[in-house]
């Protein structure tokens, strides 16, 4: 893992949280979200990157003022997030790039090691990190917002679908996505740049990277996580509900 750096998105407000500040600080049992998933990411990065924005100071001086900080000016999507730390990632010697949100306190170390392992072992450019449900009933809720993973009839995957863009039909998909990538560092931040804001939140989407690579012929590897608790992700006061039934 000493030619993989991690990238943590963590400039967001986090609106529907109610929270006066940002998001990644919002306590889950205790303890800020960013500081649990901290804990996982550590252990096999010593320094990663965390992308800042919306109060940021906060986000350094709660993590320590010992990582590496990127500052997001505008919060324009999560291709964009990634993009602001092109300048100072890219030639750094780092052969693979990890990026992961936030806000999912649940995500564990041994999970993130397997994440590298299969984009190593499949020779991919892009790997991501999936979760199928049967559906999107009582705690499963948390997963109906997430991006939806289109496979193609050879079973590969296609393109993620944001719900935002997402059909009636697509929204029917149970397998999401979970927001967790390993990137050919080279070919990251050769085509970071070439994401579009033609969708429904005029945003940059880093997921829009799937679709690009497809169109190359580039290696796409899914790897189906074995928790599913571990996709996670917080974006209400209520989602926080489910999530801390499940903190150690």
């Amino acid at each position: 893992m000493e030619k993989t750096q991690i990238i943590i998105l963590a400039g967001g407000k986090g609106m529907r949280m109610n929270a006066e500040g940002p998001k990644v600080l919002v306590e889950a049992g205790g303890i800020p979200i960013i500081l649990r998933l901290l804990k996982a990411v550590e252990r096999v990065c010593a320094r990663p990157t965390i992308i800042v924005g919306y109060q940021g100071e906060k986000v350094v001086e709660a993590t320590g003022n010992k990582l590496h900080y990127v500052w997001q000016g505008e919060q324009l999507g999560t291709g964009h997030a990634v993009a602001c730390a092109r300048a100072e990632l890219e030639n750094q010697g780092f052969e693979r790039i990890i990026v992961l949100p936030g806000d999912h306190p649940l995500l564990g170390e041994a999970t993130l090691l397997k994440l590298a392992a299969a984009h190593e072992d499949a020779g991919a450019t892009l790997t991501l990190t999936t979760g199928r449900v049967e559906n999107f009933d009582g705690d499963f809720t948390i997963f109906y917002n997430f991006g939806r993973i289109v496979r193609g009839d050879d079973g590969q995957v296609e393109r993620i679908v944001e719900l935002k863009d997402a059909s009636e039909q697509e929204k029917k998909i149970t397998e999401v996505n979970l927001g967790y990538y390993c990137f050919q560092a080279d070919w990251l931040w050769q085509n970071i740049d070439k994401l579009q804001d033609f969708n429904n939140a005029k945003e940059y989407y880093l997921t829009d990277l799937v679709g690009l690579a497809r169109e190359q012929g580039q290696k796409i590897q899914a790897k189906v996580i074995d928790n599913i608790v571990e996709g996670f992700g917080i974006n209400t006061p209520e989602q926080l509900s489910i999530v801390e039934k499940y903190l150690k």
